[in-house]
């Protein structure tokens, strides 16, 4: 797998029927090491060491009903009552951050609404909050540490 512009970390990697997994610390277990995956654990990882997210407040590929179909959100991040604060969406590093990108993670917020909507393929990382009040939206230049996400 490439190298991300992401902080390494000691992937858990194995080969099981034929196939390369990784395990994946959000869901307890090992799933395909496809390009998006590999940069969904470096980028969960970097939010949990780097960024001080808590482990216990995030899940990845939760389910959500968008339009009568069933959507699969990357990563979510949660508040301590449980409601969806962040969206995270990941793409692998081959793949170009476009609208299309913006347009897929902004549907799935029709849904959560969140705060702050984060979009990496592992070598860019776009992050944006939410102001619904305003209703408008600013792009910040980093990924917010945790103790610093505001409501």
């Amino acid at each position: 797998m490439p190298s991300l512009n992401l902080p390494p970390f000691e992937a858990q990697v194995k080969h099981a029927d034929g196939k390369t997994v990784i395990f994946d610390m959000l869901r307890r277990r090992y799933v395909a090491l496809t390009p998006e995956e590999w940069v969904r654990q470096h980028f969960v990882h970097f939010l949990i060491h780097q960024k001080g997210y808590p482990q216990g407040l995030m899940a990845n590929e939760v389910q959500i009903v968008l339009n009568h179909t069933i959507k699969r959100c990357d990563t979510v991040l949660y508040r301590r009552n449980l409601s969806a604060r962040m969206i995270i969406e990941y793409k692998a590093p081959e793949v170009e951050i476009t609208q299309a990108v913006f347009d897929q993670i902004t549907r799935y917020n029709m849904v959560l609404r969140v705060d702050y909507l984060i979009v990496s393929n592992g070598m860019h990382h776009y992050c944006c909050r939410i102001d619904y009040k305003e209703n408008r939206y600013t792009f910040l230049k980093d990924i917010p540490m945790y103790v610093d996400l505001t409501d």
